[in-house]
């Protein structure tokens, strides 16, 4: 039995880039060999086991042969007799199909290291292809290894591209790409994810909206809102912003996109650009949309998405001034004045209307 350092963090040595995470794989070993040094089973598909004191993923060398459709269409066969490279030739990529030894000797037969000098993100082999998500896996590096000058390798860019018009991407359940997408935002240059994405022909696949809403000034405002810290949902709602309220929507519905990040892109495209807001009346509405009496983070979230895409918008300093005026409003006075029930509602809000007038200018 031998055991290997594998995959990203072996990669990310390399790069001198920070990990996290170890992975390792064992070679030469049955499940119970595993068992009887105290380690932990996990997963059903296909044996994996924690360390019994790091806690470290471990998992038996394996291969894996198409069976059907899909990103799970997939039997995996886990004999002590697979070698190391044997496993590694079911890797996506060429820079994750690295391992070391435990004398940190490193064991490289696909030729990562010389794509990680020549910074090419290439496919191990052609078995690529038989496994959609690899396509959304390879933007996610894209997005993560652009700032060290990282691109797609003409060749497996190819590949995607046919990939992508195979039909089998309507595979990949949406909460897979919600994962991949949520990842991809998190990165240093999360357009390059939507960018991979838009060159192979994928994003049209998936959601052909969305795609086409793309413009290169939209790119550069994910990258922009990643380089000002902005929060994931703030970059998703960024990246829907040329689609109007209806369709945002529908794109969060599809994705499954998480509850707060829907919220967000929901109302800001619902309210980007800003509306005419000729009155007090349509002032509020737009507050109150972002809820910001009880949640005024949400307000200063869309305001921050506002000023990227419309930085010339002067009405969205008066919103942020109006949002903070008004939550200063409290009902205690006026129920110290015998106000209760519909009536104290009523109240507030004129007290409330009066504010925004003041603050605004308007009626």
């Amino acid at each position: 039995m031998k055991t290997y350092l594998v995959g990203g963090a072996v990669r990310d040595q390399l790069l001198d880039y920070p990990y996290h995470e170890r992975d390792w794989v064992v070679v030469g070993a049955h499940p119970e060999d595993l068992l009887a040094l105290g380690y932990q089973q996990v997963g059903k598909d296909f044996p994996v086991f924690l360390h019994p004191k790091s806690k470290e993923e471990y998992a038996l060398a394996r291969t894996e042969r198409k069976s059907g459709p899909g990103y799970h269409g997939f039997v995996c066969d886990f004999s002590p007799d697979i070698t190391l490279e044997e496993d590694l030739s079911r890797r996506d990529l060429t820079i994750n199909a690295i391992a070391q030894d435990e004398d940190k000797a490193i064991i490289d037969p696909y030729h990562g290291q010389r794509d990680i000098a020549a910074k090419l993100l290439r496919h191990v082999a052609p078995a690529f292809a038989e496994d959609p998500l690899r396509i959304l896996r390879v933007a996610r590096f894209a997005a993560r290894y652009t700032h060290l000058g990282f691109t797609v390798a003409d060749e497996t860019m190819a590949l995607m591209r046919s990939m992508s018009r195979n039909g089998e991407l309507a595979t990949i359940a949406p909460e897979r790409i919600w994962v991949e997408l949520s990842k991809a935002l998190g990165e240093q240059n999360p357009a390059s994810f939507f960018e991979v994405l838009l060159n192979c022909d994928a994003l049209a696949a998936l959601f052909p909206e969305w795609a086409a809403s793309f413009t290169p000034a939209l790119l550069t405002l994910v990258d922009t809102a990643a380089a000002q810290a902005l929060s994931l949902d703030q970059r998703f709602a960024i990246s829907c912003s040329n689609l109007d309220a209806s369709s945002c929507k529908t794109l969060c519905q599809n994705l499954r996109a998480s509850n707060s990040a829907s919220w967000l892109a929901e109302r800001c495209a619902a309210n980007t650009p800003l509306p005419a807001m000729e009155s007090a009346e349509e002032w509020l509405k737009v507050l109150e949309q972002f809820d910001y009496a009880r949640r005024p983070e949400q307000l200063a979230n869309f305001i921050a998405i506002a000023q990227l895409l419309q930085p010339s918008e002067t009405r969205l300093a008066i919103l942020a001034d109006a949002g903070e005026q008004l939550s200063a409003i409290s009902a205690g006075e006026l129920m110290s004045q015998g106000y209760k029930g519909a009536e104290l509602g009523a109240a507030l809000r004129e007290q409330r209307l009066a504010a925004l007038r003041a603050i605004t200018g308007v009626n």
